[in-house]
């Protein structure tokens, strides 16, 4: 699926959306920031409740084809700006994490 399908299927909030059509494969969930550096992968729809830049710059650093704040939490200013800036597709839901994977793999991520 693509960017733009998971996020319609999901009914996600975009912050900073990508140019949509990037492919999103597999699912990853996790705020430990250098635990998400060394197990999410390439591509991965990235749930997370982190929302300061340094998430924009794992996202970055692990390739994340998206990265979805749960649970309502909104980014801060400057994790918005970044990205943005660096072109990261930044989402959000009001839904928790689990509820979030779940619907990302029944939909077929």
């Amino acid at each position: 699926m693509t960017e733009a399908e998971v996020a319609a299927a999901l009914g996600l909030e975009a912050i900073h959306a990508g140019e949509g059509t990037r492919e999103i494969k597999g699912i990853y969930a996790g705020d430990l920031l250098s635990r998400v550096m060394s197990h999410a992968k390439a591509g991965n729809f990235w749930v997370t409740i982190m929302a300061n830049p340094n998430v924009v710059a794992v996202a970055m650093l692990v390739d994340a084809g998206m990265v979805v704040l749960a649970e309502g939490v909104e980014p801060e200013p400057a994790a918005a700006a970044a990205a943005k800036a660096k072109g990261i597709a930044l989402y959000r839901s009001e839904k928790p994490a689990a509820e979030l994977c779940i619907a990302a793999a029944a939909a077929g991520v």
